[in-house]
């Protein structure tokens, strides 16, 4: 018989790098999970990823053990990579003061590395949507847009 979900906890943990300390500490044992355990999975699972953060859904159930999902970075984090900026850094004004740039073919390889977390069934709308990730940080997009490249008949 499938076990019984008690909650789900969302969480931001840098990958290789998850410790009992703020914010995981709290999050997981308020709720009565092993936190070592968790811990020690996650950095196993997220070796090749160390220092990325990542975002990671937890299923606790109701007999207090766990599931975990890991998701991909972020596009911001990915954006801000590709851009060269440090992250957290974007403009506070974006529709007037413009802090980077980031070229069609940088947006279109974090939308393919994306589709898998993205709400859209095509590569197209996954790179609009980062696009408009990157405009909403203040980060142009160089060069020609790759909806653009389609054969017109």
């Amino acid at each position: 018989m499938a076990k019984e979900v008690d909650v789900y906890i969302k969480l931001q943990v840098k990958g290789g790098q998850a410790n009992p300390a703020p914010p995981i500490g709290p999050a997981l044992g308020s709720k009565g999970v092993n936190i070592m355990e968790f811990c020690k999975r996650f950095n196993a699972q997220t070796q090749e990823q160390i220092g990325k953060i990542l975002p990671v859904i937890i299923q606790v159930y109701k007999d207090k053990t766990f599931d975990f999902i890991i998701k991909t970075p972020p596009a911001a984090i990915q954006l801000f990579e590709a851009s060269k900026l440090a992250p957290g850094k974007g403009s506070p004004e974006p529709n007037r003061k413009k802090v980077g740039s980031v070229t069609w073919d940088q947006v279109r390889a974090i939308a393919e590395a994306k589709m898998p977390d993205l709400n859209c069934f095509t590569v197209d709308s996954a790179v609009k949507m980062i696009a408009g990730t990157a405009r909403s940080m203040g980060l142009t997009i160089t060069g020609e847009p790759p909806m653009s490249r389609k054969k017109r008949g």
